[in-house]
């Protein structure tokens, strides 16, 4: 039996909730998405949904509980109004443990994606890095566009695949190690932030993770490079 679906904000007009790992947000053919369980978990006709993850990727997810809702989240995304953070684990180490990874986002061979050099589907990250063992280190990515399989992407071209990713030919691990950590904006006038730590994953369970994760625990108060304001899609990490 699937278990309960954490909801971490009501608000009349929407919800924020913890989708777990290898949960897809739509139906596939063996398995029941996000969408239908929640419903069917809290009774309700339907949720709308206003952004999206991978299925490997656990975290924060929107939904708008009506159609107007759903517009106006359109909107914040579109002009980049919604901050979201991310956390990521890999097993090796990056060209650089701090700074911006943005380039042209094009489709190879198996589902993949990868960066050139052009400004055709320029995705844009920001990150900061954190050593959790000789090893291991821990991402907190912060996304400025919505490309499909952006930070994925990022992590592999500084030479540092998520762990468990084994699409970007990552080390193999009990799970990928994404998670979508913190989202914050202002809905009709009302500042929300929500943050959610993993829940799932033999390294996000560490002593030496959660140590590290109390020093971000308001990403949005670190250091961020500045950027230019442009619109962004909504597609998955």
């Amino acid at each position: 039996m699937q278990d309960l679906i954490k909801v971490l904000f009501d608000h009349p007009d929407f919800m924020v909730v913890h989708k777990p790992c290898n949960v897809a947000v739509q139906n596939e053919a063996n398995q029941s998405g996000i969408l239908p369980l929640l419903c069917q978990q809290l009774n309700i006709e339907k949720l709308w949904l206003v952004h999206r993850l991978d299925k490997v990727t656990s975290g924060i997810l929107i939904l708008a509980k009506h159609a107007k809702a759903a517009a106006v989240f359109g909107q914040l995304f579109e002009h980049k109004q919604i901050e979201k953070y991310y956390l990521a684990i890999s097993s090796k180490k990056p060209k650089k443990k701090q700074g911006t990874v943005k380039g042209g986002m094009k489709k190879v061979r198996d589902g993949k994606w990868m960066l050139d050099s052009t400004d055709s589907n320029v995705a844009h990250s920001q990150f900061f890095s954190f050593s959790i063992s000789p090893s291991i280190r821990l991402f907190l990515i912060k996304p400025l566009t919505g490309k499909t399989h952006q930070i994925r992407v990022a992590l592999k071209s500084l030479g540092s695949p998520i762990l468990g990713d084994s699409l970007y030919k990552a080390d193999t691990s009990d799970r990928v190690y994404l998670h979508a950590y913190c989202i914050r904006f202002e809905y009709k006038g009302q500042n929300i932030s929500v943050c959610c730590s993993p829940d799932f994953g033999a390294l996000f369970k560490t002593k030496e993770f959660e140590n590290t994760l109390k020093n971000v625990t308001s990403p949005w108060l670190l250091q961020w490079p500045k950027y230019k304001l442009s619109p962004i899609n909504n597609n998955a990490n």
